[in-house]
């Protein structure tokens, strides 16, 4: 029997696919449990339709993403903090204060704070290069100058 699947189902596809199974297991458990849906050929036009609404709104995603990070590349974010002598914060810059002040800087988009890939918070001066993820896997960096507060 030809089943179109709605929802990943292990070792058989992902949402979308056109399957064949055997009719009990398809009158029995996938149907029943709305996984999939008879490939009738008006289904299986309906599932084209929105197969290729997916990958526009993929390709879409991918080039605002990419719209992002080309904003990201040149941007520098200047912090100023309590250090010691030997160059160690007092406290130290986390995602969210990168988050803050990348949106003072009037990127043109928001950021999630999730997008900044900082393993931990920043505890030195100097220059420091971050990665931030974007949406559609697109990567980029920025970079991060903390300096010591004038006494």
């Amino acid at each position: 029997m030809r089943l179109i699947l709605r929802e990943a189902v292990e070792h058989l596809g992902r949402p979308g696919d056109l399957v064949r199974v055997k009719p009990g297991y398809a009158r029995n458990y996938l149907i029943p449990q709305g996984l999939a849906y008879r490939a009738t050929e008006a289904n299986v036009r309906r599932i084209e339709e929105e197969r290729r609404i997916r990958e526009e709104q993929a390709r879409r995603a991918y080039l605002e993403a990419n719209r992002q990070a080309s904003r990201l590349e040149g941007v520098t974010l200047h912090f100023t903090a309590r250090a010691s002598e030997e160059g160690t914060l007092f406290g130290s810059v986390t995602a969210r204060d990168i988050l803050e002040r990348a949106e003072e800087a009037e990127l043109g988009f928001d950021l999630d704070k999730r997008s900044i890939e900082l393993d931990e918070p920043i505890k030195s001066l100097g220059e420091h290069v971050v990665q931030v993820r974007l949406p559609a896997g697109v990567e980029t960096e920025v970079r991060v100058i903390v300096e010591a507060e004038a006494d």
